[in-house]
């Protein structure tokens, strides 16, 4: 785990990873968000920005407001929805707002596990270079997790990636009609 000396958290010498959650199906956040979970239990720090997602009532964020104080998050997104259901791209000014946070958090070595959540969905709409993502990970501090989120990661993530998850949709509740639930969706 850690140590404190001076106030300073030093972590035992361990290599951080880079985790994919990527795929069609439900349940890439979720996955990052147990994981973030896990970590808090064992006394780490997480940071995580939400691309797309500007909804301060999700359940997640209200829990983590409310009871994870070692849990830092900044939601990057106006979380406006087009008449199917998906999520419309938000400005470019606002991806790389919250690219530029994430990144600083990653850097500062303050966080043991930083999620980039939907980050590959606005790599993939050509809204963040690929090559920029990229450097940021061969250039975080050594002892630091990072986990990508999001449908169709890049090929070149995937290839640097310790870890990649695909999720795949078998069956989802919406084809029988049933509307987002808080809870289950948010």
């Amino acid at each position: 785990m850690f140590f404190e000396e001076s106030g300073v958290r030093l972590l035992e010498k361990r290599k951080g990873l880079v985790l994919v959650y990527t795929g069609c199906g439900k349940g890439k956040t979720t996955a990052a968000l147990g994981l973030a979970l896990r970590a808090i239990g064992h006394g780490f720090r997480v940071f995580m920005v939400q691309f797309k997602k500007g909804n301060p009532s999700y359940g997640e964020i209200q829990a983590i407001s409310m009871y994870l104080p070692n849990f830092k998050v900044l939601q990057s997104g106006k979380n406006k929805m087009s008449p199917d259901g998906a999520l419309v791209d938000d400005e470019v000014s606002l991806v790389l707002d919250g690219f530029n946070k994430g990144k600083e958090a990653l850097r500062s070595g303050e966080y043991d596990l930083v999620i980039f959540d939907e980050i590959n969905v606005v790599m993939d709409h050509g809204q963040l270079n690929v090559q920029e993502v990229v450097d940021m990970l061969s250039e975080r501090p050594e002892h630091v997790d990072v986990v990508l989120t999001g449908r169709n990661a890049p090929e070149e993530i995937i290839n640097i990636a310790d870890l990649v998850s695909e999720v795949k949709e078998v069956k989802h509740h919406f084809q029988a009609g049933v509307k987002a639930r808080a809870g289950l969706e948010f």
